[in-house]
């Protein structure tokens, strides 16, 4: 349930813990939007929300996330924004390939923030990820991850 900007400032961290992790699963990320409260507007909340990801937090994070084109396997708030986020992607079989060519060479899940966008284009953006290098695919994934936490976010906490 979205709680408003009061009601997240003054929540119990224990309380709110859960809903953050269901926005981006990396505890540093957490604890850090956690200790910066009170926040004085949504904008302020959206910036510290911008924490730069290790490696080790890009990876442990995607780890969470569905395949673009699979149904999520999480219940709950996380599940829902999944399947919210990839309403647009109706070429599951496409993706099927695409998937499994990204995997055998990054290591890990194609990770793009899919909100608003359809599921050609989604799969246009994967294979011009094809052409990155590891380390420079990871650093893409971050900043996608950063994104969904952002839109996540918004969702948790309201006006």
């Amino acid at each position: 349930m979205p709680l408003t900007l009061t009601d997240f400032n003054a929540a119990d961290a224990d309380d709110v813990r859960p809903a953050l992790t269901a926005c981006l699963a990396v505890p540093r990320w957490v604890d850090a939007i956690l200790g910066h409260r009170p926040y004085e507007s949504r904008d302020a909340l959206r910036a510290a929300a911008q924490l730069p990801l290790s490696s080790d937090e890009i990876r442990q994070a995607m780890a969470a996330h569905p395949r673009i084109g699979e149904k999520p396997k999480q219940h709950g708030t996380e599940g829902d924004w999944s399947r919210s986020e990839q309403s647009g992607v109706d070429n599951a079989d496409a993706f099927a390939a695409a998937n499994a060519e990204y995997e055998a060479k990054f290591g890990h899940v194609y990770l793009v923030c899919a909100s608003g966008r359809s599921g050609e284009e989604l799969l246009k953006i994967l294979e011009s990820r094809l052409d990155n290098d590891p380390a420079t695919e990871l650093a893409v994934a971050g900043r996608e991850l950063l994104k969904i936490a952002e839109l996540r976010l918004a969702k948790a906490v309201t006006a």
